[in-house]
């Protein structure tokens, strides 16, 4: 078996369990040896009540002192049960899981697993898995992986399908020169491959994950640079000496640019004069507004006979920006055509749109990753705005390279990461920031509440939607996932109909849905039709929506903060009061008390740098700012700095990779741009 070959080659793997397979993003061999775990669970023994601290997930031996009962009311299902070992005793709590009161019985013994919380009534534990004493011996004293998986697939069946690959994959070679992994003191890769899926221990875990994540982080930035190297020979061919219809554009708008919004914009209008193309990221907070620059900087272009392109991270939003962008040119008798192009557009539509942009009629191209399939061709084009969705600029920019004369480039990013993180990150981009914010927004009301808040927070929503605004709820995983205790949002939103009255429309959104559905969805969203958008942190980059004023974040301890602050800017977009409702179980109150004292991304961004310290190995992974498959930047960000050495020790020595040492990873980086850009084609 080689890494390409396809997973159904492994025992076991049908037709139906392929295609969950390829729901996950999991089609070959190699695919799913780097589909690595979210977190993981050691199963020691059990913690006697009296010993066991709130906010921690334990294991507790306890006997139920009755028969479960069902405490339904109107609005949700609760089966609830006291029990004890001795040392103390705690209530049990599923909530929509009737079948439990079948499962337990009175006086005899069993197994729970859940994070206790201790509130004025004593100890309890909510949604907590149940063994009985022989099932949890399979268990004991053994690390054990848990992965996001869909309904029908579980974590069994994923790790009989690994064993066998690293059983039998025959071209499981390390690519990492060695002179590499002596330097840093970093572990072979196939030993750090079967360590991160069946650890022996916490140190062997801990070794596998550096090595791993540092091979994510040194590719990636070893990409960067070699980029940086051949661009910066790249001489400016593009002439800017008009700015007419940019200045009457700029004397029109309804306010003042801030200082740091004009220091930014003569930036870019330097470089687009200068010697040498334009690479530029403007980094700044959600509503800084980094939109109205990359207006101007394409009016500009346009003014000057050039084109212009604009990629936007979704449909709706590129949609939103085409329609933004003709009313300003209409009201402003600015006489420059926009085009949009989308992936879900008709052959004819494209037909018709890739003439405009060959022909010069269009001037300003406003759309998806439909702006770099190879039928587009561009008349001189000079410009590209691109939002960083992630790390996926670094690709796009090849792409439009490769599109003629390579264009200026100008990254939009409302990620607030750390400066010296993103130094590191963005080598090959200047770099602008953007910390303040116009005036006229209302700053967000935030509250950090656990679970028993629930029912007022549903009351609140109602109230909310009754006043004619719209509500986001957010939640960590899309489906029911086995081993990992969290809201999905296909069981959420099926939980929220059976609680708020049919006049509300609940649907939710996943990162896993067919395009057509998604963009179908925040259609609907945008245009009032659904009231309640359950989602993942898909919505993160998704859309401007002014009317919705309430954001609820399910298991917002499973979320770093600068991520918990980017969906937080999902409200407050409008003119009216918006909040943003925490809730959390874990106990880490005091770490997302931070956004409730600052709405200032960039302070926030420093916290989590310094709160997210060393990599937590049984919890949850963090979600990240850029989603690399296994590091987080800020866990990680020492993992990051050797990463960046080491690719600069690398090109020192070698700037296009030609010796023979060099030439595996050559050949991993053209593989990673090719499948990128394949994959957003």
């Amino acid at each position: 078996m080689k890494q390409t070959d396809r997973i159904d080659r492994c025992g076991g793997i049908g037709t139906k369990t392929m295609q969950q397979f390829q729901t996950l993003g999991v089609e070959t061999a190699g695919d799913l040896l780097r589909y690595y775990p979210v977190r993981y669970e050691f199963f020691g023994n059990p913690i006697p009540l009296e010993e066991a601290g709130a906010g921690n997930v334990v294991t507790i031996r306890v006997i139920p002192e009755g028969r479960p009962q069902n405490m339904r009311n109107s609005r949700m299902q609760m089966i609830s049960v006291w029990a004890g070992d001795g040392t103390g005793r705690i209530r049990l709590n599923w909530y929509h899981m009737p079948y439990v009161i079948y499962r337990i019985k009175k006086g005899q013994t069993y197994f729970f697993r859940g994070t206790l919380i201790r509130d004025s009534f004593g100890l309890s534990m909510n949604q907590p898995d149940i063994w009985e004493p022989e099932e949890y011996q399979m268990f004991a004293g053994r690390l054990q992986a848990s992965y996001a998986l869909v309904k029908g697939l579980s974590r069994n069946r994923v790790q009989k399908a690994l064993t066998q690959i690293l059983d039998e994959a025959e071209d499981l070679s390390d690519e990492l020169p060695a002179g590499i992994r002596k330097a840093y003191d970093l572990p072979d890769w196939i030993w750090a491959v079967r360590q991160i899926h069946f650890p022996e221990s916490t140190e062997a875990l801990a070794a596998a994950r550096r090595r791993l994540v540092f091979d994510e982080f040194f590719l990636f930035i070893l990409g960067i640079r070699q980029m940086k190297n051949h661009q910066e020979f790249h001489e400016n061919p593009f002439h800017f000496e008009q700015h007419a219809y940019a200045d009457r554009l700029l004397a029109g708008l309804p306010y003042r640019l801030t200082g740091d919004q004009q220091r930014t914009l003569e930036e870019i209008r330097r470089d687009l004069r200068g010697d040498h193309l334009m690479n530029r990221l403007v980094q700044g907070d959600v509503g800084s507004g980094k939109t109205i620059l990359a207006m101007l900087a394409l009016t500009e272009t346009a003014e000057n006979g050039w084109q212009g392109a604009l990629m936007a991270p979704t449909e709706v939003l590129a949609r939103q920006h085409a329609q933004s962008f003709r009313e300003m040119y209409e009201r402003w008798e600015i006489p420059f055509q926009v085009e949009l192009l989308t992936g879900s557009m008709t052959a004819a539509e494209k037909r018709k749109a890739y003439q405009r942009i060959a022909d010069h009629k269009a001037d300003i191209i406003i759309g998806t990753h439909a702006l770099i399939q190879e039928k587009v061709v561009y008349d001189r084009l000079a410009l590209v705005v691109t939002d960083e969705q992630h790390r996926f600029g670094v690709r796009q920019r090849k792409a439009f390279s490769q599109k003629g004369e390579m264009p200026h480039t100008l990254v939009m990013s409302a990620t607030p990461i750390p400066r010296t993180l993103a130094i590191i990150l963005y080598g090959d981009l200047d770099i602008s920031v953007i910390h303040e914010l116009p005036g006229e927004r209302l700053p967000i009301k935030n509250c950090v509440v656990d679970s028993s808040y629930r029912e007022k927070a549903y009351t609140f929503m109602q109230k909310e939607i009754r006043a004619g605004r719209q509500v986001y709820v957010i939640c960590p995983l899309a489906e029911e996932s086995e081993g990992i205790p969290a809201e999905n949002v296909v069981d959420y939103a099926d939980k929220l109909r059976k609680i708020f009255p049919p006049s509300i429309r609940i649907e939710y959104l996943h990162g896993r849905m067919d395009a057509k559905t998604k963009n179908a969805r925040m259609e609907a969203f945008l245009s009032g039709e659904i009231q309640i958008l359950v989602s993942t942190t898909v919505i993160e980059v998704g859309v401007n929506v002014p009317n919705a004023t309430v954001m609820m974040i399910e298991n917002a301890e499973r979320f770093g903060l600068a991520q918990l602050h980017q969906l937080r800017g999902r409200v407050g977009r409008g003119g009216y009061q918006s909040y943003c409702i925490f809730m959390t179980d874990s106990g880490q109150t005091e770490r997302l008390e931070i956004l409730k004292t600052s709405n200032d991304g960039f302070q926030i961004a420093e916290e989590d740098l310094k709160l997210r310290g060393p990599g937590d190995l049984f919890g949850t992974r963090q979600s990240g700012s850029l989603q690399f498959s296994l590091g987080d930047i800020f866990t990680d960000h020492t993992v990051l700095q050797k990463a960046a050495e080491a690719a600069g020790r690398v090109l020192s020595e070698d700037p296009e990779l030609q010796q023979p040492e060099h030439t595996a990873l050559r050949e991993q980086i053209e593989r990673g741009r090719e499948r990128e850009i394949a994959r957003i084609l």
